[in-house]
């Protein structure tokens, strides 16, 4: 009798045991799907940033050419 106790025990503590090692496997995949979700945040706001920052350079850029060209044509035809 002793021994089919002990067994018993054994067995309910491997099923404790494979339900707790469950259990930290879906926590851990759960923190790995956070921790991908914000990489990606973290990355598409760094990409928008760099996209309006090249924006923002691109039309200075063109204001700048736009107005010395405009001087230029206007000196060119009052020459």
């Amino acid at each position: 009798m002793r021994m089919r106790q002990s067994l018993a025990d054994i067995e309910a503590a491997f099923v404790e045991e494979i339900e707790e090692d469950r259990d930290r496997r879906e926590r851990l995949q759960a923190r790995a799907v956070r921790r991908e979700r914000q990489r990606h945040i973290e990355r598409a706001h760094k990409e928008g940033s760099l996209r309006f920052a090249m924006v923002l350079l691109m039309l200075i850029g063109t204001a700048i050419a736009v107005t010395l060209l405009m001087f230029q044509a206007l000196y060119w035809v009052t020459s």
